[in-house]
């Protein structure tokens, strides 16, 4: 994962400090023994990803994270695109959906250099820090280095879009999750629409997807999930309901509500790789955008 291109890691910073650990923690995710690869996730997610907080260095993991989820040889790497997730979406729920980076990244319209380096002097260089310093600032650079993970993440949507056809199901189902973060991706209607009917999990989440992007449906995709109906899946047959209920809200098909009634009769259960909310947390959103 070293290149020409390579960042300084030395003079970037996560959470805590100096970032030089990070390639070693990147090359560890390839590691053969799972406890290594156990211990550079919670590294990482605790310096680079810190509780929802992105730092300077947060940018810089994006790509080397996307080079191991498109290599066939890299363990777990639904685990990866999970880490991936993190460090371009941050703690964002879902409740959020659709996207609009403009509007959530707007404070960090202004933040320069000489504000980051601010922050930065008083979390790691001051010998006697004064927070109060930097306080009408530190919250704007926060959103910077958000914006700057997600702006290097959106870069790399085209690999999002092929990991749908991912044969290993936990993969599949997090870039469905994480694409529908980046609305703006060309083809992603057609795509979420295309993933196989035989592919439970996958389809069950590209639905979720289809439920969330902006602006009016695409004929794909309603056909898709009206189809979704007659599945003999509950996932895709309650996400497919859930998805048709935010896109046509009121010209609801009778067999959608049908099997969104159902699933909350019998409090469905169960969630999907990539996404936060549970499928009856879906269903409960659902039936409540129907006023019900």
């Amino acid at each position: 994962m070293s290149s020409s291109s390579s960042p300084d890691w030395a003079r970037l910073h996560h959470a805590y400090g100096s970032a030089e650990d990070v390639p070693g923690r990147l090359a560890a995710l390839s590691s053969a023994d799972p406890v290594v690869r156990g211990a550079a996730v919670s590294a990482l997610s605790g310096n680079v990803y810190h509780q929802g907080t992105r730092w300077p260095a947060s940018a810089h993991v994006v790509a080397p994270l996307v080079v191991l989820a498109d290599t066939p040889t890299t363990p777990d790497r639904a685990t990866v695109v999970h880490l991936l997730h993190a460090v371009a979406i941050g703690d964002l729920p879902d409740d959020v959906l659709p996207f609009d980076p403009v509007r959530v990244f707007a404070g960090a319209e202004g933040v320069g250099p000489s504000d980051e380096a601010a922050v930065l002097r008083v979390l790691f260089e001051d010998e006697d820090p004064d927070p109060d310093s930097v306080a009408d600032i530190a919250d704007a650079v926060a959103v910077r280095w958000a914006a700057d993970a997600y702006r290097a993440a959106e870069l790399h949507a085209p690999s999002f879009l092929t990991w749908l056809e991912d044969p290993e199901p936990a993969v599949a189902s997090r870039a469905a999750a994480l694409l529908v973060w980046f609305p703006e991706a060309p083809g992603l209607a057609t795509a979420l629409a295309g993933v196989g009917f035989d592919r439970d999990t996958a389809r069950a989440s590209a639905n979720l997807a289809l439920a969330f992007l902006p602006g009016p449906p695409c004929s794909g995709g309603l056909a898709a999930l009206t189809a979704c109906l007659a599945s003999t899946n509950e996932a895709v047959r309650v996400t497919a309901a859930v998805a048709l209920a935010h896109r046509q809200t009121t010209a609801l098909p009778d067999k959608a509500l049908t099997v969104l009634i159902q699933a909350d009769d019998d409090e469905v259960t169960g969630a999907l790789p990539g996404w936060g909310r549970s499928l009856r947390g879906h269903v409960a959103l659902a039936l409540r955008c129907l006023g019900l």
